[in-house]
């Protein structure tokens, strides 16, 4: 097994597990919801960095460990998304609730001043995703 941005791969090379912590399958997902439109907008990452201070401790660099989750993301097979994310909600639903996040994702998206389909339509994606395993609880 080899451990990875995500998670633990198996012998079959298939992703396991998901993110180490919590704050760091969030981040992803800010970072998903700002590139979704296929541009990574400074206001949209500037918004992230001041929510990265709810989610990580003081000392964190959140310049580095922002731009490696991009990276990570970068690197993800976009086609996998979906069954990542609900692999995701799923390890880490019983440990929080964070149907609250839609605000966060929101925010993201609109602080460009655009909101485009692609961006309103994976905030949708994402909330029955996260709706879903809220009500599995």
């Amino acid at each position: 097994m080899s451990q990875t941005a995500f998670g633990v791969r198996g012998a079959s090379d298939q992703l396991m597990t998901t993110h180490e912590t919590l704050p760091d399958f969030i981040l992803f997902l800010y970072v998903h919801m700002s590139q979704v439109d296929n541009n990574y907008d400074p206001l949209e990452l500037g918004t992230i960095k001041r929510k990265m201070g709810k989610l990580f401790p003081a000392d964190t660099d959140f310049e580095r460990k922002l731009y490696s989750t991009i990276r990570a993301y970068n690197n993800f097979e976009k086609s996998g998304l979906n069954d990542f994310f609900e692999r995701s909600l799923k390890h880490f639903g019983s440990q929080q609730d964070i149907t609250g996040i839609y605000s966060d994702l929101y925010e993201i998206i609109q602080a460009d001043g655009k909101l485009v389909q692609a961006e309103t339509s994976s905030l949708e994606m994402l909330m029955k995703i996260i709706e879903q395993h809220s009500e599995v609880k």
